[in-house]
Formats: C-alpha cells, structure tokens, sequence
C-alpha cells in the first residue's frame, strides 16, 4: 500500500494578548485624532520622529531625542507655544509616562518595536486625561503579547552608531529591550567651531516586562521597565546621564462586548538626572565648567481608576486618579579658582487629582460627546538652600509658601456623517497643566545663559473651540479650523544681559542673558490642520498633511515686553508628506519630508532659526512574509537644519546624513 500524503495542516489562529484596558466610548471621533500605526512606527528607530509626521507635533526644539537633552524632550501639539516640560499628556496603556520631576518625555524608553500604535489627539485632553493633557494628549498602546518573536530590528550606521531592539514572549509574557550608541556630531559647525565644541553623542539602554493573566474575567498585569542614557551635550565638560525605573498593576473587567465595566491601575515612576554645564570662552577658545548637576532623584506614583457603562443609547465613564511628586535637585556651582564653590539643593512636592464624566451619544449620523472634571493642585514643601563648599555656611536658605488652586475643565464634541463618507464637526475644551518641580525649582544653564526657577509659578489653563470636515474613501482627507487661548503660559522670560550680577542667579557672563520662569500673560493661536492619504495605485501610496498657526503673546503685567511677539519655537507653517512605492514583490522604497518654516529661538524673537526641509528615505528588500533588510538615509539631502543659536549669534545644527543598514522582523 502506498504511503498516503500527511494531512493538510491546520490553520492556527495566532493568540494575541493585549494590555488590560476599556472600550473607547466612541467619543474621539468628534475631536481632532490621527491614528499612527505600525506600519510608520516601524520605519523609525525613534518614538518622536514617527509622531512627527502629524502635524503640529514637536519637542521644544528642532532637535530630535536622538541629540536632544533630556530636559527639553517635553511634547507639545499644535504650534502654540511648546515647553522643554511638555505641554502634552503622554500615556502608554494609560499610565503617564511624563518624568515626575519634569514632564518631560524619556523617548529612548519607549521603543518602537514594542508598540501596536499611537493615537494624536489634538486640543486639550480634558475628561479622562487630567493634568497635563494641555494642548492634547498621545495615548500610546503596547504590543500585544503573542508566542515567539514578534519584533527585531538591528541597524548600523555612519559615525559609529548601533542600535539593536526586540520583542516577544508568550502568550502571558511580553518582553521588550533595546539598546543604541552614536559617536554623534558637532552642532556648531563651519569656522564657528572651536576648542569648546565636542560632539552631540548618545548611548542608550531600555527593558520593559509585562506579565499578565485572566483571572475569571478580571483581566491583570503586571509591567515594570528601565532606561539609561548617556548624552555628550556638544561641549567640552559638558554631558547628561538620565535613568530610571517603573512599574504598573492594571485590573479590568471589561464588558464581553462593547463598552462597559470598570478598571483600576497604580504606577509609580522613579527618575534621576545627572547634568553637567559649561561656559563658553570668547571665540569658543575652551570651556569652563559652570554647574555639576550630580542628582535629581524624584518619584512619582499614582493611581486611576474608572467604570463604565450604557443608559438609553448613552455610553458613559466616570472615573479619578490622582498623581504625586516629590523630588529634589542637588547640583555644584560658582566655578572659581579651579574648584566649584557652592551647593544647592532645590526641590518640593507636588499633588494633583481630580474626579471626572465622560459620556458618548451615537445616534445614526449624529455622534455628540462631552466630559466635565474637577482637579484640586497643591505644592508644598518647597526649599532651596545653598551653602559653601569649604566652609559649609549657609548662603541661601528659602522655603517659599506652597500654593492649592482647583480647576474645572471639560470638553464637548459633536460629529454628523454625511453621505459617501463625509462628516462635519466641532469642539469645544477647557484643560489645564499644574508647573513641575523643575519649573517651579530648579535653575538650569545653557552655555553662558542662565534661567532662574520660580515657585510662585500658578497653572496654566487653555481655552479652544474648533471645528472640522473630513472623508473616507479611496482618499481619506480631513481639515481643521481651531483657535485658543493659553492663559499664564509658563515662558522663560528674558530679565537681564551679561556681563553683570544680579540677585540669586549671580554673575551672567558676557555674551550671555539672564531669564526667569514666568506666568507672562496669556498666548492666543488659531491656525488650521488638514491630512490626506491614499493610493495612486496599488502599488503607490502617498500621504501629506500640514498646519499653519498664527499665535502672538500677551504679556501683561509680567513680561510687557513680550507683548505682540510670537512665542518662541513655534513655526508658522509644517507640512509632512510620504510616498511609498512597492515596484516588486519583494522590494519596497520610501520617501519622508518634512518642511518647517522659521522660528524664534528665544523670547524676544531676536534670533531667528532659517527654514528647512529634511529628507528621510528607506528601501527595503522582503526575506519572507515578516522579514527584510533595509538600507535607510535620515536627513538624505544634508540640510543644514539650524536648531539653536546662542545670544553672540553661534548657530548649532541638527544631524547630518545619516546612513543606516540593518535586519528587521515584523509579525
């Protein structure tokens, strides 16, 4: 008898296990919210150049987090006015992933490979978001645990850097690691360049754990991570170390199907910033160090919770969290005689938390949609004390009241379909941003400029309405119309010019200005956001999107001199646009630009950042269905994009072109 064929195997449907989380509401779809899925996560080895392709998202600065310091990696959406804190709310699977002592975002932290997908929501988070959700909120989603490998990518490039990411586990285990180091380049460039230039370098390290389990319907798990990186901050003596370390417990019992049941997560979050600062001799000769920021250890945990649930057609959540911080920063200063000759010690506490509705109402074409909540804030605790080194005497020692407020917020929205995939509609939203312990306490230095902290700094509250049309088909297209207005924006305000001594901050070298964190007036901004994307044909696909913001400040009392000035580092114009083109089977190319219009890199909008456009591409070639090789170019024209320019006119550049090739798995 012959042998007879073995069986056709059996298709097996691969189990995907994702974080414990509610349904949506549905209510998003009323607000300004893009979607950045996989597909563009996997095509950058950094979180915050892939949400740079929405428009109107941006770190403080032109800078990327690949040579950014830390302190200025805080996000911002829309071109209101962006902080080194961030005016943004950063979320993954909600839990905050904002620096505690900060707010700033620790991007090499979060890499891609780990990632199913961010959702953008721009205008203020408000409703379930809470503090900090400002200008908007990005609420990231983790992969989806699953057995085997479910993502790597390994890469080499131009000026000695590495990088290498995975991510898999089993069906209950999720492991994510990544690693990288550039030897950098120099930002000052040209003639300019001196003895006092050294290059921007990074080396960076990251893990995150998740377990999780199904206990009779009660979803449960577990994740905790940790990061470090090691920052050259391009000049000689010079350089910042940032770690830290996390944990979540998320319960859920959601419903079996749609929305309804509850939910409960703890966190906390432990960091520490080591920065070191120089000052610039004339002619960029040498440097001298000018602080020793040797620790900041802060910690900031929490907790939220909600439940959901349907009355009448109505889907609704209520829900609270509640956030603490407490974190000091301990650093050596007064540089003379070869030795620093002073210490200080600077830090506080701070709490925010607050209660909130949310409820959705999809009705055939109609979608209405609205939220209220409550926050009470309070600092507390604040001190800074100096002392000399040698002698141990006390030269300052202040401990500034603390402050409370309570601030309601809310947002409504509402969206009617149309025929053939169009829709129409519009927002309204209050929300607010309570200043960090950085801001209220530590002073910082840059070169020969100096930027005093403030504890008597209040929150800032932002006001806007909007109003949108878009469509789905074989072209998918959206536009938006906002206005708002930023009240008491915390903005480093410009008080006095080196050379010269002034109160607290000492002595202000020549070529340098003195600035303080203020509450300076208020920021009104309207501009208008439009997307689109679709397929030429099968084979191409192409996107674009852009933004254009008018805003002008308001001084007031606190800062005049501001009045009528654009704040700084907000472009007018930002378009982005990709095409991707599959001419075989097996091979797949890319094109990324970017096109950003000037910007002021100070205040007093007296140093001007030029226009630029980078361009970023990426050919792949497909081993086998989740398999490729990739040859990648980041900056491929050699833009000579400025991203600084110092009070003596120095102007620093972002990276030049970047060539990498590496080894990715994607399933």
């Amino acid at each position: 008898m012959p042998d007879l064929p073995p069986p056709p195997a059996a298709d097996v449907e691969a189990v995907v296990v994702h974080a414990p989380r509610l349904a949506p509401l549905g209510g998003e779809a009323a607000f300004s919210a893009v979607r950045i899925g996989p597909e563009i996560l996997g095509e950058t080895p950094r979180l915050d150049e892939a949400l740079k392709t929405a428009p109107g998202v941006s770190l403080f600065r032109r800078t990327g987090s690949e040579a950014a310091n830390p302190t200025t990696q805080g996000l911002s959406l829309r071109a209101i006015a962006p902080s080194g804190a961030g005016r943004a709310l950063v979320t993954l699977d909600g839990a905050p992933q904002n620096d505690p002592f900060g707010g700033w975002v620790i991007w090499s932290a979060l890499p891609p490979e780990g990632l199913d997908g961010a959702t953008v929501v721009r205008g203020a988070g408000a409703g379930p978001y809470g503090a900090g959700a400002l200008t908007g909120v990005v609420a990231l989603q983790e992969r989806g645990a699953r057995d085997g490998l479910a993502a790597l990518d390994v890469s080499a490039g131009g000026r000695d850097s590495y990088r290498a990411a995975v991510s898999g586990g089993t069906e209950h285990v999720l492991l994510t690691a990544a690693a990288s180091k550039t030897d950098g380049y120099h930002a000052v460039r040209g003639s300019r360049r001196g003895a006092a230039d050294a290059r921007v370098s990074l080396e960076d390290a990251s893990g995150a754990l998740r377990l999780q389990h199904d206990f009779d319907g009660v979803q449960a798990a577990a994740r905790v991570s940790a990061f470090r990186e090691i920052r050259g901050a391009g000049l000689v003596g010079a350089r910042s170390v940032a770690s830290g370390q996390s944990a979540t417990v998320t319960l859920a019992r959601p419903a079996d199907v749609g929305v309804g049941g509850w939910r409960l997560q703890a966190w906390v979050r432990e960091s520490d910033l080591k920065n070191s600062s120089a000052a610039v001799a004339a002619g960029r000769t040498g440097t001298t160090p000018a602080n020793d920021q040797y620790k900041t250890p802060a910690t900031g945990y929490g907790v939220n919770a909600a439940v959901q649930g349907r009355l009448d057609g109505i889907a609704w959540e209520v829900g609270t969290d509640v956030r603490w911080t407490d974190g000091t920063v301990h650093e050596r200063f007064r540089f003379m005689n070869g030795a620093f000759t002073r210490d200080r010690e600077a830090g506080g506490k701070t709490v925010v938390g607050g209660v909130y509705l949310e409820a959705a109402y999809d009705q055939g074409p109609w979608l209405l949609t609205g939220g209220a909540r409550i926050d009470r804030s309070k600092s507390s605790d604040a001190v800074r004390r100096e002392r000399d080194i040698a002698t141990g005497a006390l030269t300052l020692d202040q401990h500034p009241e603390g402050s409370a407020d309570t601030t309601p917020t809310g947002r409504l929205g509402v969206r009617h379909d149309l025929s053939d995939g169009r829709y129409v509609r519009g927002a309204a939203y209050a929300a607010f941003r309570p200043p960090t312990l950085n801001e209220l306490h530590r002073p910082f230095r840059v070169g020969n400029d100096i930027t005093e902290a403030n504890p008597a700094l209040k929150p800032e509250t932002l006001q806007g309405i909007e109003a949108g049309v878009g469509g789905e088909g074989k072209v998918a297209w959206s536009a938006t119309l906002f206005w708002n207005r930023l009240k008491d924006p915390i903005t480093n305000v410009t008080i006095g010019f080196g050379p010269g001594t002034f109160p607290t901050a000492g002595f202000v070298p020549a070529g340098g200005v003195l600035r303080q964190r203020r509450n300076a007036g208020q920021i009104e901004a309207w501009g208008v956001e439009a997307e689109a994307s679709g397929d030429l044909w099968a084979a191409l696909s192409w996107r674009v999107a852009g933004a254009f913001t008018d805003a002008e400040v308001a001084g007031g009392t606190a800062a005049p001199q501001l009045t009528g000035l654009r704040p700084a580092q907000t472009p007018k114009y930002t378009v982005t646009g990709g095409l991707e083109w599959r001419p075989a089977a097996a091979l797949n190319l890319s094109l990324d630009a970017r096109y950003e219009s000037a910007r002021w890199e100070d205040d007093l909008n007296s140093r001007r950042l030029n226009a630029g456009v980078l361009v970023d591409a990426r050919a792949a070639w497909r081993l086998s269905e989740t398999s490729e090789v990739y040859l990648a170019a980041e900056n491929l024209t050699d833009e000579a994009l400025e991203v600084g320019e110092t009070a003596d006119g120095v102007e620093s550049y972002s990276a030049p072109r970047t060539i990498r090739v590496g080894f990715a798995i994607r399933r």
